[in-house]
C-alpha cells in the first residue's frame, strides 16, 4: 500500500486549488472510518474515494451554491471511539450528514446518535444486515440510516449458492468473533438451512489470530469440501496460509474483504484462487470508472486502490448524498432523508448508475444482481467468472423487488 500522509496532504491541496472561491458557508459532511490499524486499508480507500468525489462536486460549483467540506475523523475500528466521533461530529462540527463506517460493530454503536439527531448517516462499506434495520417501522417513524454496500444477506446467499453450484455439500464455516463475523455467520447458516444443508463444521477465530490450524483441522477432519469464511483481510489471509501449511487444497469462498490489500500481502501466492463477492472490480471498461481510477492513481500516487470496493463505494456515497441535498434544496436532515428515499434523477457512480436506489422501506442501494465474484490472482482482484468479465461494460441497475 503506497499511501503516505504527504501524498494525502498534496492531493488535498491540489483539490482545494481547483475549487472556486466561495461566498457561502460550506456544507459540512462527516467522513468517519478506521484510518489506522488493521482495517485501515478499507478506511483509507473509502476516505480517499469520498474526497475525490467532493473535489469533483466542488469544482463543478458545489451543492446549492455551497462547497462540500468533509470533516474527517478516525474511529480506529473501535466501537467506543466511533460513538465518541459521532457525538463530536453532530454537536461540535454541526455536520448535516455523515458517510463512512467500515466496521459493523462501530456502525451499530455510533449511528444511533445520528438517528436521535435526525441526521442522515451513510454506511458505504459496513455490511451487517441489521445496520439498516436498526430503526425501522413500526418502532420508529423514520429511518436515517442508509447504505450503498452489499449487505451480508446478499453476500451469504451468493457464497452458499456458489459452493453448492460447484457441487459441494460438505461445507465448513469459519468466522471472526466480531459483530461483523458472527452476524455474517448467522446469515450463512440461515441460508444453508433454507437449502437443507447443515455445515459439517462451524469455527470461530479472533482478530489478530495468526494460527488457524485448530479450526482448519476440525474442518478437515469433518470432511469439508469447501471453506466459507467471514472476516477481514489479515485473518482471512491466515486461513489461506494455514491451509497451505496443512497441504489441504479445497476451495475457499470468503466475504468481500479478501479483496483487501492486507489479504494479498499476507497470503501471497497462497491467496491465489480465493473468490469473494464484489460490487466493484478495478477495471476501466466504463468511462466513469476509467476516469475515477485514473484520478485516484494520479492523485494519491498509487498503481492500485488498496481496497477497490471501499474506494468506489466511498466515492459513490458522496454523489448520492449531494444529489439528495440538491433535490431537497436544503441541508435539513429530515428533508435530505426524504429526498434520498425519493431521488428523482439518476446518479451515475462507478459501482453502478443509481436509479431510485432507496425507498422509505428499503435503505439499501445494492441488490444481489449488482454483485459479482472477484478472484485473487497474482496480487490483483480480477473477475472470477468469464461472463462477468465479458459483461463488465453493462450497468447493472437495482432489482425493484430487492428488500
Amino acid at each position: 500500500m503506497r499511501f503516505t500522509v504527504g501524498a494525502s496532504a498534496l492531493a488535498l491541496a491540489c483539490a482545494l486549488a481547483l475549487t472556486p472561491a466561495w461566498a457561502a458557508d460550506p456544507i459540512k459532511i462527516g467522513l468517519t472510518g478506521p484510518y489506522t490499524g488493521g482495517s485501515s486499508s478499507m478506511g483509507v480507500s473509502m476516505r480517499d474515494g469520498a474526497k475525490l468525489a467532493a473535489a469533483e462536486i466542488n469544482k463543478a460549483g458545489g451543492v446549492l451554491g455551497r462547497p462540500i467540506q468533509l470533516v474527517e475523523r478516525d474511529d480506529e475500528a473501535k466501537n467506543e471511539v466511533g460513538a465518541q466521533v459521532a457525538q463530536e461530529l453532530i454537536s461540535k462540527e454541526k455536520v448535516v450528514a455523515t458517510v463512512g463506517f467500515i466496521n459493523t460493530g462501530v456502525a451499530l454503536a455510533a449511528q444511533r446518535f445520528y438517528q436521535e439527531a435526525e441526521i442522515p448517516v451513510f454506511n458505504n462499506v459496513a455490511t451487517g444486515t441489521i445496520i439498516t434495520n436498526q430503526f425501522k417501522e413500526p418502532d420508529y417513524d423514520a429511518n436515517y440510516v442508509f447504505r450503498n454496500s452489499a449487505y451480508d444477506v446478499l453476500q451469504a446467499g451468493l457464497m452458499v449458492d456458489e459452493a453448492l453450484a460447484q457441487g459441494h455439500k460438505k461445507i465448513a464455516v469459519l468466522a471472526d468473533s466480531t459483530n461483523y463475523g458472527q452476524l455474517g455467520r448467522e446469515d450463512i447458516e440461515k441460508y444453508l438451512a433454507s437449502k437443507g444443508v447443515k455445515p459439517v463444521a462451524v469455527e470461530k477465530f479472533n482478530i489478530k489470530d495468526v494460527d488457524m490450524t485448530a479450526q482448519l483441522l476440525k474442518a478437515q477432519q469433518a470432511g469439508a469440501e469447501v471453506i466459507l469464511a467471514y472476516g477481514i483481510g489479515p485473518e482471512l489471509a491466515q486461513i489461506s496460509n494455514g491451509m497451505a501449511k496443512l497441504g489441504w487444497k479445497v476451495p475457499m469462498i470468503t466475504s468481500w474483504p479478501s479483496s483487501m490489500q492486507s489479504f494479498i500481502d499476507i497470503a501471497g501466492a497462497n491467496g491465489n484462487g480465493v473468490i469473494m463477492p464484489q460490487t466493484f472490480i478495478e477495471d476501466q471498461t466504463l468511462p466513469k470508472r476509467k476516469a475515477f481510477l485514473e484520478n485516484y492513481y494520479k492523485t494519491y500516487g498509487v498503481t492500485k486502490i488498496p481496497t477497490p470496493v471501499a474506494g468506489a463505494q466511498g466515492y459513490d456515497s458522496i454523489f448520492l448524498l449531494a444529489a439528495a441535498i440538491k433535490q431537497a434544496g436544503s441541508t435539513d436532515g429530515a428533508k435530505i432523508r426524504t429526498a434520498l428515499e425519493n431521488l428523482n434523477e439518476k446518479v451515475e457512480g462507478v459501482v453502478t448508475t443509481y436509479d431510485k436506489p432507496f425507498t422509505a422501506k428499503d435503505h439499501n442501494a445494492i441488490s444481489r444482481n449488482m454483485v459479482v465474484f472477484g478472484k485473487v490472482q497474482d496480487g490483483k482482484i480480477v473477475y472470477a467468472k468469464p461472463e462477468d468479465a465479458k459483461n463488465a461494460g453493462i450497468v447493472r441497475l437495482k432489482e425493484k423487488t430487492s428488500n
